[in-house]
Parts: C-alpha cells; sequence; structure tokens
C-alpha cells in the first residue's frame, strides 16, 4: 500500500487502464480522496504520486461507498466483483465498461442480488477529454444512486447525464451515438474517394463536407419532431426526390470505380422505401421502415 493517508477514500476506481487511470487523475485532481486497485499493481505508481491511495486488494478497494469500474468487457467486469460479492451490499457500483444493454441489465441484476445500487455508464470521449466541462458521460439506473454521487460523476464529465432507471440506456445511447458517427465518417471517406479518383484533394474537399454536415445537423430538430409525433411530411423534400438522388451517386461511383457498398446502402433502403408506398412522404419515415418487422 502507498504510504498516503489512509483513510477511508470517497471513490475507487478499479482497472487501471488509459481510462481508468484518466478518470482516477480527474477525481484527484479534484480533490477528492481516492483509492486504487489494478489487477497488475505497476499501472498505479504514478496515481500513487498524484495522491491516490493505492490497494493491495480489489476488497480493500471497495471500502469506499461509490465504485468505478473500467475494464475491458463485461467477462472482465464480473471476474473483478465476483470474488468480492460479498463486500458490495451498501456501495454504489458504475461500470463504466462499453457493453450491450442486455449485459447491463444482467450486471445490474446481479449486483442487487448482492445488495449493491448499480449505474451503467457510457464513456463518450477519450481518456485525454475526462475531467472537460465539455465531456459527455451518460449514466442510467437508479436515480437516487446517480443523485447521490453527482458531484464526482460531474468531476470526471462536465456534461454527465443521467438518462433513466432502465440500466440498459447507458448502452442503447451509446450506439445510437456510433451509428451516427460511422454514418458521418463514411459518408465523408466515400465522398472523398469518389473526388480522389478527380484528382481533388480530400483537404479541398473539407470545406464542402462541413458546410453539408453542418446543413444537415440544421434539420435534426424538425426531424426529431417528425419522428416523435409518426408525421412525414414531404414539403421539404419526398422520398422519390431522395432515391433520385441516391441513384444518381451509385451511378457516380461505379463510372468512378469506387467501391458501391457505401451508396448501395442508401439505395436498397431507398427503394425499399418506395416499395412500401413512401415515395410522397419524407425522409423521416424511413424511421417507420426500419421499426416494421421485416419477417412478415
Amino acid at each position: 500500500m502507498s504510504n498516503h493517508d489512509d483513510a477511508r477514500a470517497d471513490v475507487a476506481v478499479l482497472g487501471l487502464g488509459a481510462m481508468g487511470t484518466a478518470l482516477a487523475q480527474a477525481l484527484l485532481a479534484a480533490g477528492i480522496r481516492t483509492v486504487v486497485w489494478n489487477r497488475t499493481p505497476g499501472r498505479a505508481d504514478g496515481l500513487a504520486t498524484d495522491g491516490a491511495r493505492v490497494a493491495e486488494t480489489s476488497a480493500e478497494a471497495v471500502a469506499a461507498e461509490l465504485v468505478l469500474v473500467c475494464v475491458s468487457d463485461y467477462d472482465a467486469v464480473r471476474g473483478v466483483l465476483t470474488p468480492i460479492e460479498d463486500r458490495l451490499a451498501g456501495r454504489v457500483v458504475v461500470n463504466l465498461t462499453s457493453g450491450s444493454s442486455a449485459e447491463a441489465r444482467s450486471m445490474a441484476a446481479w449486483a442487487a442480488d448482492r445488495g449493491a445500487s448499480y449505474l451503467d455508464g457510457a464513456i463518450l470521449a477519450a481518456p485525454a477529454e475526462v475531467g472537460a466541462a465539455d465531456t459527455v458521460i451518460l449514466f442510467s439506473g437508479p436515480q437516487e444512486a446517480y443523485d447521490a454521487h453527482r458531484q464526482s460523476f460531474e468531476t470526471v464529465a462536465g456534461r454527465a447525464t443521467y438518462l433513466g432507471a432502465d440500466p440498459g440506456l447507458s448502452s442503447l445511447h451509446d450506439v445510437a451515438v456510433l451509428a451516427l458517427m460511422w454514418s458521418v465518417l463514411n459518408g465523408f471517406l466515400h465522398g472523398a474517394a469518389v473526388l480522389k479518383r478527380a484528382g481533388v484533394r480530400a483537404e479541398a474537399f473539407l470545406p464542402l463536407a462541413r458546410d453539408g454536415i453542418s446543413t444537415t445537423a440544421g434539420w435534426l430538430d424538425a426531424y426529431a419532431a417528425q419522428v416523435d409525433a409518426g408525421d412525414h411530411p414531404g414539403d421539404d423534400s419526398t422520398m422519390a426526390t431522395h432515391v433520385a438522388a441516391m441513384q444518381h451517386l451509385l451511378e457516380e461511383t461505379v463510372s468512378a470505380g469506387v467501391d458501391t457498398t457505401v451508396p448501395a446502402a442508401f439505395k436498397a433502403l431507398g427503394d425499399r422505401a418506395l416499395e412500401a408506398g413512401l415515395a410522397d412522404r419524407g425522409y423521416t419515415a424511413l424511421v417507420d421502415l426500419l421499426l416494421s418487422d421485416r419477417s412478415h
């Protein structure tokens, strides 16, 4: 154990990979008494210098009321917590490990059976961004557990966000954001590939790409309202118009000798919308298609 204050810590951090270390550093920088533990002890050396109390065992670490777990996957979470399950009663366990909503709900039930409150979390940031005012970490699970430790959560993420009682909500929101991220990145890379065939540098495409992303983002307020209302007017552009443009993109892609995976996916979804009789509806009508049961 380190020579630092051995008084009971406010927060325990189990798992000292890049993200776990960043979480502990942010807590320490804010003056929060922090105990850390890692299966490989050497990773805690720098944190001990910063003021962390280094626990020799995970059982020793969970004397803290708030326990943050950040490891590789849910199997690793269980591997860390199962040997100390008899010490979890009365603790708030916050799992900041990436996984599925089903895994989160299963883990919450496991923790509840052992008398612990369980919050699932999703970190929408890189380790270097932990502790910043605009960093987002999503939390879901019992609100009373979140409220009791809100200050610590806002220390590691200025935009800490509570989503609701269902512990699976953090994972679901995480993958929803990933879907958006990959859609934007794949669209940019596809456009850059088509232009590269014509000798245009990606850097030259950037101003137009940024404008396109900004314009599209400006539609989201109205589109979100349409999705929630189940009303998809085609007053700005109909599905038929969109699908015609998708065909144009596909043709240009083939002509340029660029892989068609991205535009073919757009066109396949658009064609399904036309087959479903959505030609005169707005683009948001695709959400109903995505929610439909394709087995019928």
